[in-house]
This record gives C-alpha cells, sequence and structure tokens, in this order.
C-alpha cells in the first residue's frame, strides 16, 4: 500500500525543527521510519506534513558525563546494544535494546522514536521505568525534563507536547552494587512483547536495598510494579523471596483493564506478568552475584 501525498520538510537542526512544527501544528515527526510509515502506508496516518528529524547531529551518539549517560534520541538500537559501556553502566535498557526485531529494525530504529511512540507492546518503555531515566524534551518555551515515571499516559500517548521533540535520554550510571534485566515473551507473530519485564535493583552485601520495576504489553502503557519493589526491597535475592515478591506483580493492576486481544487474554497476560517478573528477578540476581563473585 502507498500513503497519500504529503509535503516533506527536512530539519537541519532542534531549532529548524521546531519552527517547522509551528508553521504546521499537525505535522508528523520522522525519526527511524519504523513508527510512522506503516501507519501512512496502512492509512491509519494521513499527514500533510512530515518533518524529517533524522540527520540533526546534536541528536545522535552517546555522552558520559558524570554520574549520567546522555543518549541522543536519534541513537539507534544497534548503537545502544554495540557499547559495552552501556551493557554495564545501564544494563536493563541495553538488553531491552538488543530484544527489539531484528539487525534491519535495530539498525534503522531510534531509541526516542520508540519511547515517543509509547506502543504498549513495545520494549523500551518498561526499561525505560526500571532504568529511572530522565527524558529531555525542547520547545518553544526551553528544555524540559520529564521522569520516565511520568512519561507514558496512555496508549500512544506521552507527555510530550505537540509542539516538542525529545531530543536526549539521561541514564543515572549504574555502579557495581547495581544489577538489572529485561526479559520478554515475544509475539510469536510480530515478536513484539505479549509481556515484558525490566527488573533493576541496588544489592548491598546481597540484600536489596532498592528496586525498579517495570513492564510493557500488559496494560495501556508501560506501568512501574511498585509492590513487586516493596516484596523486594530489604530481602535477599533467594529463590523465596523473588518468588513471593513475583506473586504480587499484578497486585495494583485491574485486570479488567489489562490488555485483551488476539494474541493474549487478560487473564493469561496476568499469567505471564508475574511468571516473566520472576524470571527478570532471577537474571538479576545472577548477575548481582557474578558482581559480587567477581
Amino acid at each position: 500500500m502507498f500513503p497519500d501525498e504529503f509535503d516533506y520538510h527536512r530539519a537541519e537542526s532542534v531549532d529548524d525543527a521546531l519552527d517547522l512544527l509551528a508553521e504546521y501544528p499537525d505535522a508528523e515527526v520522522l525519526a527511524g521510519g519504523h513508527s510512522l510509515l506503516p501507519t501512512m502506508k496502512n492509512g491509519l496516518a494521513k499527514p500533510d506534513v512530515v518533518v524529517d528529524i533524522g540527520h540533526i547531529e546534536s541528536m545522535q551518539g552517546i555522552d558520559r558525563n558524570g554520574d549520567a549517560t546522555s543518549i541522543g534520541a536519534l541513537t539507534t538500537y544497534a548503537e545502544i546494544d554495540d557499547d559495552e559501556e552501556l551493557w554495564a553502566d545501564a544494563t536493563v535498557l541495553t538488553e531491552a535494546a538488543s530484544e527489539i526485531g531484528d539487525t534491519q529494525v535495530r539498525n534503522r530504529g531510534t531509541i526516542g522514536g520508540n519511547l515517543a511512540h509509547s506502543d504498549p507492546a513495545s520494549d523500551l518503555p518498561g526499561a525505560a521505568i526500571a532504568s529511572d531515566l530522565t527524558l529531555v524534551v525542547e520547545g518553544p518555551d526551553g528544555e524540559r525534563r520529564i521522569d520516565a515515571d511520568e512519561f507514558f499516559v496512555a496508549m500512544y500517548m506521552t507527555d510530550l507536547a505537540e509542539d516538542e521533540l525529545l531530543t536526549r535520554i539521561e541514564v543515572p550510571r549504574g555502579d557495581g552494587a547495581t544489577s538489572g534485566a529485561y526479559v520478554k515473551k515475544p509475539s510469536p507473530s510480530s515478536g513484539y512483547a505479549l509481556v515484558g519485564v525490566a527488573a533493576q535493583v541496588q544489592v548491598d552485601d546481597g540484600t536489596v536495598t532498592t528496586a525498579r520495576i517495570g513492564a510493557n504489553g500488559v496494560m495501556d502503557h508501560a506501568v512501574r510494579l511498585e509492590p513487586v519493589e516493596d516484596a523486594i526491597e530489604g530481602e535477599r535475592l533467594s529463590d523465596d523471596a523473588v518468588s513471593a515478591a513475583a506473586e504480587r506483580a499484578a497486585d495494583d493492576l485491574e485486570e479488567a483493564m489489562m490488555m485483551d486481544d488476539l494474541q493474549a487474554s487478560s487473564e493469561f497476560r496476568s499469567h505471564l506478568l508475574e511468571t516473566y517478573t520472576k524470571r527478570a528477578l532471577e537474571r538479576a540476581a545472577e548477575r548481582a552475584d557474578a558482581t559480587v563473585t567477581a
């Protein structure tokens, strides 16, 4: 299928892009293209104007500065997956990026486009919550910083205003006490997550001091599983503690509001959520043990 005709504008800078969005308030933004182009081809999106931000250099690359790592919104999944320091400093986010699509998708898709699209079945939103990301956006009034907890609002909806651009993501740099993992049950037809769980824990002398658990594919947007966090904090990462914490994965979630489609019922997703929360914590525990041993 072919999209309807549209006017194309290529932005050379963030300011240029913001000017174009002010001039064409109904324009769609094109980055890697994996979200926008399919919806245009099947007729779900019919923009009169497309603003291409894919060549803005200031929105690309990975920069380490002090206690945080800054990732440009146009950085591809492949660049993230290939960065060994990110695997150490931001394990959860990097592992989630490595699980997206196939090689071709990872070479073109961008972290900013993924997060701004807020697909409930995408891998990165839950990992963003678990990783305690800060999303930096720019608009007519300047720069604004949004915690990942507050960014995802509903299906395909975020706290990003129509006249703003997500320009970079800031990830707190982990230390030897931080461990994490992302695991998912992929859809057999698309590879998207039926359920994905991201777990990040800080461990001191074998005991979890803080935990952040995020999930995608369950509700209409990525969610934080605070009952699991409360259950595992203060505990050692033993099999019993992990199982007990995972049993609370759906405590704050209404089953009637869970995703329910041809891929999986809400009841099955609730079961998957507990199972994959346990697996994420188990993998995080294994990595924590490896760090201590090393």
